[in-house]
């Protein structure tokens, strides 16, 4: 989250899944640290239908690796990796996933 605030410098919007991790003392204290700079937003419990980054997968699998037949676990890591890259310099493919999930 520190290097995420340095990176942007702007208020910004977190959506998390309700991992415990999320919610710990820890990360409520530094977020309360920030004086609103971080505000988080937490998905409803189980609700992979709003979550912009099942649609990410959903795409990586059917489209980016499909047909794909790896050699070993180690291939797949690499290509998936590769593949996940690509998709970040490719905004369409991220704002389908989030118009998906009716977040857009």
């Amino acid at each position: 989250m520190k290097a995420l605030k340095a990176h942007l410098r702007q208020p910004l919007l977190v959506i998390w899944d309700g991992l415990k991790a999320h919610r710990s003392r820890l990360v409520r204290e530094y977020l309360d640290s920030l004086n609103g700079h971080i505000q988080i937003a937490f998905l409803p419990p189980y609700s992979p239908d709003l979550n912009p980054v099942e649609y990410l997968w959903a795409w990586l699998k059917r489209h980016a690796l499909a047909n794909y037949c790896p050699n070993n676990l180690a291939e797949l890591h690499a290509t998936a990796r590769d593949k996940l890259r690509s998709a970040q310099k490719r905004p369409s493919i991220i704002a389908a996933c989030w118009k998906q999930a009716t977040l857009w």
